[in-house]
């Protein structure tokens, strides 16, 4: 599965995987097929989730626009904002960063088209909680293009992929790394949890289940106070370490442009630099893979296009700020372009000697920010997975408490096993919902369209 999904053709010295190309080709058409909804629009979600454009709250759902944000932020903010930003810059140096800002300001279109549909096209239950997202709308939305077998079949490769996904990538790996990130400030192999992964382990599916036994409310009560508070303990720290290297900010910005375009920027020149950095963008913030639709679906509003300009905040958050500030303080404290050739540091490593360059304590803060962006990600995937299942087996409570314990369980195991061959699978099935929602997102962008023209004119009226 994962060579097929993740199957790379040759470009100049480097190698593209055809299903990054798939994400970035979306981004970039729904980008100009919407007018750069992206910066047209970004003012006009700002209002809407400050509360200011909050009018239309009276509609289905269950949680706020801030709320549906973070829930969805928490979702995609995890550890592959400080692994995937140390890797790109390890292999491909500072110029691999722009590309990634630049995936970032592409995928913001992607998400508005996604997370609108997932609004629109949700499903009001009968106990009165809605279910939305991909699932749903490829459903929903190609029967209404008169496509339905289509549709069906696409719905259900969708939830099945999303599944086993939360599961592995967004269950297991993310459990993997807090526990790795605790035995770490406690002792490293001398901890007394070294070796008792299973002890944790049991510890953090507490506090999951906590949180995901009450639902999409409980977790986004959790995610909206959780969400800023640890972005704004590591963009503070990081800004700390920034703020005492300033003199090397003009260099790191230069660098972070001009090795874009250069050669000189990775192995495999300027192709290379520029699919690396693509490529840990669509692993960063996940525009147009869909999963963070199911989050935003259960927002209280009667205008899906509402959630779908807030939407855009995410890939911004995610990808432009939290990503672009942690590679200015590699850039700016411990990078070295031999880096690039012997492989000394990467991934924690490499970010963990940029903060303790300027405060030898500050890598301890570093290990909470990642144990809380893994905590957050599971609450956040677990709710993703339960959709898929309420897809496939309907809204009842023991298919809703049978999730819920397998989900648990699976973090327990992500404490004590080794990953690999499992978070390959697990990777490769979130990607591969890429290619069912990117393409239900081209046939149903003209209704999108038709609302969107339709929701401007009423705004200006």
């Amino acid at each position: 599965m994962s060579e097929f999904v993740f199957f790379a053709v040759p470009v100049g010295d480097a190698q593209l995987p055809l299903i990054v190309l798939w994400l970035i080709a979306g981004a970039v058409f729904f980008t100009f097929y919407f007018r750069f909804i992206n910066i047209r629009g970004f003012a006009h979600a700002m209002r809407i989730v400050s509360g200011k454009l909050d009018g239309d709250s009276k509609g289905a759902g269950e949680v706020t626009h801030f709320q549906a944000l973070t829930t969805a932020v928490s979702g995609t903010v995890g550890v592959g904002n400080i692994v995937h930003v140390a890797v790109a810059i390890s292999i491909g140096g500072p110029g691999a960063t722009f590309w990634l800002i630049v995936a970032g300001f592409l995928g913001m279109a992607s998400k508005f088209v996604e997370c609108t549909l997932g609004v629109k096209y949700r499903q009001e239950n009968a106990d009165g909680s809605v279910s939305g997202g991909p699932m749903f709308y490829l459903d929903k939305g190609l029967k209404e293009l008169r496509l339905p077998r289509l549709g069906k079949a696409m719905a259900w490769y969708y939830a099945v992929c999303i599944i086993i996904g939360c599961l592995g990538a967004g269950c297991m790996f993310q459990a993997n790394q807090a526990y790795v990130q605790f035995v770490n400030v406690t002792g490293g192999e001398h901890s007394v949890f070294a070796d008792r992964g299973w002890l944790f382990g049991l510890g953090l599916a507490m506090l999951v289940a906590l949180v995901i036994v009450g639902g999409i409310r409980s977790i986004a009560r959790v995610t909206a106070r959780l969400v800023p508070f640890m972005a704004l303990l590591y963009l503070g720290t990081a800004l700390v370490v920034i703020g005492a290297n300033y003199a090397d900010i003009p260099g790191a910005l230069g660098a972070i442009v001009t090795q874009a375009f250069t050669p000189e920027g990775a192995t495999g020149g300027f192709f290379a630099v520029l699919i690396l950095g693509f490529r840990r963008a669509a692993f960063s913030n996940e525009a147009g893979i869909g999963s963070s639709s199911i989050a935003h679906a259960a927002v209280k509003t009667g205008e899906p296009l509402t959630q779908g300009f807030v939407a855009m905040l995410e890939p911004f958050i995610d990808t432009v700020v939290i990503c672009t500030v942690t590679a200015l303080v590699i850039t700016v404290t411990v990078y070295d372009p031999a880096l690039l050739t012997d492989g000394t540091m990467s991934g924690v490593e490499l970010t963990s000697s940029a903060f303790a360059s300027v405060i030898p304590w500050f890598p301890y803060p570093l290990a909470v920010v990642i144990m809380l962006f893994a905590y957050s990600t599971m609450i956040s995937w677990s709710y993703y997975g339960l959709e898929g299942c309420i897809y496939l087996f309907g809204n009842r409570r023991s298919a809703k408490v049978a999730f819920n314990a397998v989900f648990c369980a699976f973090v327990v195991v992500g404490c004590t096993t080794q990953l690999d061959a499992v978070l390959d699978f697990s990777d490769a099935m979130i990607f591969a919902m890429a290619l069912a929602n990117v393409l239900g997102l081209y046939l149903l962008a003209p209704l999108v369209k038709r609302d969107l023209d339709a929701y401007w004119e009423r705004i200006r009226g």
